[in-house]
């Protein structure tokens, strides 16, 4: 333990007495004691004080020491604050390729290409950035931009497939089909981002221009068929169907149950073909004709009982659309053409009981309101048949354009 000398120690005079030092010497010689005395310094330098003198200056020594110590912590807090000040002005947010893509994947798109603005300032430009840019336009369907963004970033990258497959989907998407086919033929990669698969576009892009082998292959190719079997004609038939090529549709599924006269579905297509013609005889052949390859298929009595109720064969097609009903509890189009069937054999009572579960699994339909309608004006409820007729109507134009309020 350090004990530091007192001013009084120092100050005390020389002797025993503790009087005058003049009085005890005139002159630097031994004191009492054998103590030596400096008159000029007023103190008394024996063995003990000499030990207080020695404490003394560690203490000073060790003082000083702490002095620095405190004085380099604190250049060093200071520079250490000035660096996290510094850090502080720097912005740790800056945009990154990575943080345009997070907010983009949110639904953040307009900050997304604030962020694709600023990095575009970047010399070189860095890679990626027009890619996602086309990308968030083309989800904002504003097309002509996202083309010019997909070509901006092809030409920046010529291996950037993705860029020049949006180009091309953007091309089909405006409607300009020919135009299109080039872009989708050189990339064959499936944009995740947009949940696109090549192929399906490419297929549907042939089709309008009437390359159907070309179709069909791409549709093979998306499913994984032979590319000239039975299964690759029988799905080019049913997507040529739902594009309304009707004709081509019934060529394909001839030539599927050609290569296998088994095949599942492929008297189906044929019997939705002659529905869409017109021709409720042909289509009950074809439906019968299926019945013997599948028959739990719901969706075949569905369209058997579709035919029935055209060619007016009532109870024919009531007994079909039961067995759909059974197979298939949860499909709304078996409850609307039982309605219809009953509202034809003059039962509005047991029509309401179908349509009304129909609205109730969909809402929106049109059509069943509309057969609501009618059900309800033939039991003589004729405000709830307004009250349908006038939701027939708003759900015919919920999607028109609003007028602009003045």
């Amino acid at each position: 333990m350090l004990i530091l000398a007192s001013d009084n120690d120092l100050r005390r005079p020389c002797g025993p007495g503790g009087g005058n030092m003049a009085q005890l010497t005139p002159h630097r010689g031994t004191g009492l004691n054998g103590r030596s005395c400096d008159p000029s310094a007023r103190r008394c330098r024996g063995p003990q004080q000499r030990g207080g003198e020695a404490l003394d200056f560690m203490c000073r020594f060790l003082m000083a020491r702490v002095l620095s110590l405190i004085v380099f912590l604190a250049g060093f807090a200071d520079a250490a604050q000035a660096q996290m000040a510094q850090q502080a002005a720097t912005p740790t947010d800056a945009p990154t390729i990575d943080s345009a893509r997070e907010l983009a994947g949110k639904g953040r798109l307009d900050k997304a290409m604030a962020q694709l603005d600023e990095l575009a300032k970047q010399s070189p430009e860095r890679a990626g950035v027009e890619r996602l840019r086309g990308i968030i336009l083309y989800q904002q369907e504003r097309f002509p931009e996202a083309i010019e963004a997909f070509t901006k970033a092809a030409t920046q990258d010529a291996a950037d497939s993705e860029s020049i497959e949006m180009h091309g989907v953007s091309l089909f998407r405006m409607g300009r089909t020919p135009e299109a086919i080039p872009f989708l033929e050189k990339a064959h990669s499936a944009v995740e981002s947009a949940n696109i698969d090549p192929n399906y576009v490419l297929a549907l892009c042939y089709a309008d221009v009437q390359r159907y082998d070309d179709s069909r292959r791409a549709f093979a190719a998306q499913f994984g068929f032979e590319p000239d079997s039975a299964e690759a004609h029988l799905l080019a038939g049913r997507m040529f169907l739902r594009r309304e090529l009707r004709e081509q549709a019934g060529v394909e599924a001839t030539r599927a149950l050609a290569l296998e006269p088994t095949l599942p579905l492929a008297h189906e297509l044929l019997g939705e073909v002659a529905l869409a013609h017109g021709d409720g005889a042909t289509a009950i052949k074809e439906m019968e004709l299926e019945r013997r390859f599948d028959p739990m298929n719901p969706d075949l009595y569905d369209r058997l009982g579709d035919a029935y109720v055209r060619k007016g064969e009532y109870a024919k097609a009531q007994e079909a659309l039961n067995r759909a009903v059974l197979l298939e509890p949860s499909a709304t189009g078996p409850f609307i053409l039982l309605g219809e069937t009953f509202l034809k054999l003059n039962e509005p009572i047991e029509a309401l009981h179908y349509l009304d579960h129909a609205a109730r699994m969909d809402p929106t339909n049109y059509i069943t309101h509309n057969l609501l309608a009618q059900a309800y004006k033939a039991t003589g409820q004729v405000d709830a048949a307004n009250r349908e007729f006038q939701l027939v109507v708003d759900l015919q134009h919920r999607n028109d354009p609003k007028p602009s309020e003045k």
